[in-house]
């Protein structure tokens, strides 16, 4: 099952229409069906064999286990699990017990109150739990969780160099100054993000300069959301030179700023290379103790030379 949902998007303050990208709706047990090779912001944790068990004489066995919904199937891997013993005097401090990396543990725990928090990448849920004797319990933790998948474009749709792209994920929650909580930073563009269901806004990078896309998503329980980005880009080379098509010169400082004075980028070299928002620009170049100074203009889809010329 599909659905096309449409993203606005804008980039360094110059409104533009990404393309439109589609969630579809999946419910593989345990994300088996994931293609994208594990990266930074994806976890893959191999089951192991042996259960830990805690605790001697008096404990209590109790049984884990973690699912993406109330209707799915029990998740099989890339499941964390970490268990917290509170502190006794309820001064709200807790101590970490146990890490466990299969995806079913069992666990022998000493009688007491105990906080358990299970992860699957970026998605996770803790619950307060308490062991009160030798009578097995069984405690099911339901992560309604979905999946992120970014995949960038330019505004042309023509595809990118997915290892050119990065993008930040931000929550819908704000912190004390009215911020949006960033959870996620660098993530590589066409990974899956296990994300706890909601609304989240995604900013991505094109290049390492300003070439800017944004998009808020919603991520569903169960489901995969694939959202297209598109990203309105100039690529611009600069070079100093001492007459108009003349050879670049070496051992060259650059800076680049706005027409407003916002720096962009710094950068050295004969010829540095760099993706930048459609916009008005001065781009400065020092050699030998002097500098040179040149405005300039580019539009999305530009691939352009900015020559600086020496008087």
């Amino acid at each position: 099952m599909s659905r096309n949902v449409s993203v606005l998007a804008a980039a360094a303050g110059i409104a533009f229409c990404a393309l439109p990208f589609v969630a579809v709706a999946q419910t593989p047990p345990g994300w088996q069906t994931e293609t994208s090779p594990p990266g930074a912001n994806t976890t893959v944790i191999p089951r192991s064999s042996v259960a830990p068990k805690i605790g001697g004489g008096g404990s209590g066995q109790i049984s884990l286990s973690a699912f993406l919904t109330e209707e799915s199937q029990a998740l099989q891997q890339g499941l964390v699990w970490r268990v917290f013993r509170e502190k006794a005097g309820g001064d709200g401090k807790h101590v970490l017990v146990s890490t466990v990396r299969d995806a079913s543990p069992t666990l022998r725990l000493e009688p007491g109150v105990y906080q358990v928090n299970v992860a699957l990448g970026r998605a996770n849920l803790t619950r307060k739990i308490s062991i009160s004797g030798d009578q097995p319990q069984q405690e099911r933790f339901v992560l309604n969780a979905g999946g992120l998948r970014v995949v960038p474009v330019l505004a042309s749709g023509a595809a990118v160099n997915e290892k050119v792209v990065t993008f930040d994920v931000q929550s819908d929650e704000r912190d004390q100054h009215g911020e949006r909580i960033k959870i996620v930073t660098a993530a590589k563009a066409g990974l899956v993000l296990r994300l706890n269901a909601g609304i989240y806004s995604i900013v991505s990078v094109y290049g390492d300069a300003n070439a800017t896309a944004r998009a808020d998503v919603t991520v569903e329980a169960g489901k995969l959301t694939e959202v297209t980005l598109a990203h309105p880009a100039a690529k611009v080379t600069f070079k100093l030179v001492t007459r108009r098509g003349g050879d670049a010169i070496a051992d060259t400082q650059w800076s680049l700023a706005t027409a407003q004075g916002e720096q962009i980028k710094q950068s050295s070299g004969a010829l540095p290379t760099h993706f930048l928002a459609p916009g008005t620009y001065v781009v400065s170049a020092k050699h030998a103790g002097r500098l040179y100074h040149r405005d300039f203009n580019v539009k999305t889809g530009d691939v352009t030379f900015v020559e600086v010329v020496m008087p």
